[in-house]
């Protein structure tokens, strides 16, 4: 192993090491209350007679005989599915296929509960955004609520999107002596490219075109189910759940409704009965997410530029494990963390280019062929993260089989090898100064774009930027900070839309930046956007204090965000106040009052499950 490779091996071991060390404690404590978990018997078999019959009173017979007296084990079947979702609809088709995989390997399956499903895509920019990122948390107590029934063996869940993925493995790890299998619906077929959707979008926002052309152009994007093809936050979960092990390798990114896909289901079912206490192989969701696991999560995510709201879905996830996460983790990481991977916003490529590149299977073997990511882990389909370079393929009697993945990159233009990468840094990056932290994603932005200094414009809604956009305000060199948009504030929605105007902004040769103590989509582009503020500004944090035509620089290569403002002066500044009551009601929002009460600060996962939630 030459010099660099050991810098790299050592690094990681180094951050690793320091989280076992500071987890310690609350990982200790978390491994003790999921103890004693290996029954002797179907966990069924613990409840009361009556508790029984009311658990197999709606099955036919054949399933009524196996849970009254049989010993095979009895799958949860977890549910996102909903017609809103693109890529959740597939999963209408799941319970009947999982039923049936589970019956022939002796075993059961019943949906458990339905697990609520947003799709911010249809909420973006509008009032519903407000509840987003707090579905995580519900989605978390759904989970819990659905296997309190304490009749399951194991549970498969089907969630892809956004906060969904996140809120289940959270809710998983409060049942953390269940076996967690994730069954992914995979991607729907390449449209209208991404690069080129982002184009209309921009001349939609400059009144170039009409808004039937828009909508013509997003429906040929969004055109049938699966996920969405750009590598936003559904896409980085499936990513993820594949690099942590809770995917059957090569499954992420398997396009949705095929054979393949449905043998993939079926294998999925397979193994979560294959790996219950009730067998050789017991593997319990709590120990198998460790402390290395989510460090392969980590470099996952700076590998392949994803979606930011991991920087607090990841630190949510892992304290549900009794793990603590810090942003200086990502941080650290990404110093020695290759960039690997061009799909849009990142490039012009989609999910589906990436996997014919060689996707996961590709990129899991240059990771641990540099020494990024740890071998020695357990997974779902059995030890040792070596197996998932591998990939599904039917064989010609229609049986499932994996083979040796790819050793050479179909297409260097979206997937690299981690000696040749795109960068030699991962592509997200942690700011600090004067305003406070916050989260940069440098792998969708130029070079030439990672520094700026400028003169603020402040405002306190996405409406009001967008207004001073039309009024032709926004068109010189600007740092636009929108503010009053964090989790306390109104519930951190995401401010996609306010992409399109910058860009076109900065498409007139325009130095532009945005500061927020908001969120933006896992399809954050590449305007270059210091996000998740910390604190915020109805916390009393610092962005409170800008005004108009202070100077702001921030720079992604030294990770500073500093105002340059004479310190006795910004000493005295009062901080600016905005009326939040609009928040407080109307489209379900006064359910959530306690939440935007008790929630923690972004660094420390946006939930309010966080140890930081006050």
């Amino acid at each position: 192993m030459n010099r660099t490779s050991m810098d790299v091996l050592n690094r990681v071991s180094g951050v690793t090491r320091r989280i076992v060390e500071r987890s310690k404690p609350a990982r200790e404590r978390y491994l003790q209350s999921i103890a004693g978990g290996n029954s002797a018997g179907p966990r069924r078999q613990a409840l009361g007679c009556a508790n029984q019959a009311h658990g197999f009173a709606a099955c036919g017979e054949h399933d009524k005989s196996l849970l009254r007296s049989g010993s095979g084990g009895n799958l949860a079947i977890l549910t996102s599915y909903n017609d809103m979702l693109s890529a959740h609809q597939p999963y209408e088709r799941f319970p009947e296929i999982i039923r049936a995989a589970a019956r022939e390997a002796g075993g059961a399956a019943q949906v458990a509960g339905g697990i609520p499903a947003m799709c911010d895509g249809i909420t973006q920019g509008e009032t519903g955004m407000e509840l987003s990122l707090f579905s995580r948390d519900v989605i978390a107590l759904s989970t819990a609520v659905a296997l309190s029934h304490q009749s399951f063996d194991a549970a498969v869940y089907l969630g892809i999107c956004d906060k969904i993925v996140p809120g289940m493995v959270i809710g998983a790890l409060s049942f953390g002596s269940l076996p967690a299998v994730f069954l992914p619906s995979g991607p729907m077929t390449s449209g209208f490219s991404n690069d080129d959707r982002k184009l209309m979008r921009q001349r939609y926002a400059e009144g170039q075109i009409t808004r039937e052309e828009l909508l013509n152009a997003e429906a040929q994007s969004y055109h049938s189910p699966g996920t969405c093809t750009f590598y936003g936050t559904a896409n980085t979960n499936q990513m993820m759940m594949e690099i942590m092990g809770l995917h059957l390798p090569g499954s992420s990114f398997v396009n949705a409704n095929t054979p393949l896909r449905d043998a993939l289901t079926r294998a999925g079912t397979r193994r979560a009965l294959a790996i219950t206490a009730l067998g050789a192989e017991y593997t319990p969701v709590g120990r198998l997410l460790d402390e290395r696991v989510f460090v392969n999560g980590l470099v996952g995510l700076l590998a392949t530029g994803g979606s930011t709201n991991h920087t607090m879905h990841m630190v949510a996830m892992a304290a549900a494990a009794g793990i603590e996460l810090r942003w200086d983790d990502f941080a650290e990481l990404a110093e020695v963390v290759p960039s690997l991977v061009r799909v849009y916003p990142n490039g012009k490529a989609d999910v589906n280019h990436f996997h014919a590149a060689g996707g996961m299977g590709f990129l899991i073997r240059e990771l641990l062929g540099a020494g990024l990511l740890h071998p020695d882990v357990q997974t779902i389909a059995g030890p040792g993260l070596s197996r998932y370079t591998q990939e599904p393929f039917l064989g010609a009697d229609g049986e499932l089989v994996w083979r040796e993945g790819v050793a050479v990159s179909g297409e260097s233009k979206l997937l690299r090898p981690a000696a040749e990468p795109f960068e030699s840094h991962g592509g997200l990056g942690v700011l600090d100064g004067n305003l406070g932290r916050a989260i940069v994603k440098t792998s969708a932005i130029a070079p030439e774009r990672h520094t700026i200094e400028g003169m603020v414009r402040t405002f306190h809604s996405q409406e009001e930027m967008q207004g001073a956009f039309l009024a032709g305000e926004l068109h010189r060199d600007i740092i636009c900070v929108v503010r009053f948009q964090g989790p306390r504030a109104n519930g951190m929605p995401e401010l996609h839309k306010l992409l399109p105007p910058l860009q076109a902004v900065q498409n007139h040769g325009f130095k532009v930046a945005l500061i927020t103590d908001g969120r933006l989509s896992g399809a954050s582009g590449d305007v270059l956007a210091a996000i998740h503020l910390t604190p915020e500004a109805a916390d009393g944090g610092p962005i409170a204090k800008l005004r108009d035509g202070d100077i702001v620089r921030i720079d992604a290569n030294t990770h500073e965000m500093n105002v340059l403002v004479e310190p006795a002066e910004w000493e005295r500044r009062e901080p600016a106040v905005e009326d939040l009551s609009e928040s407080d009601h109307g489209v379900g929002r006064e359910l959530f009052r306690m939440f935007r009460r008790t929630v923690g600060t972004p660094d420390a996962g946006a939930s309010i499950f966080s140890s930081a939630a006050r």
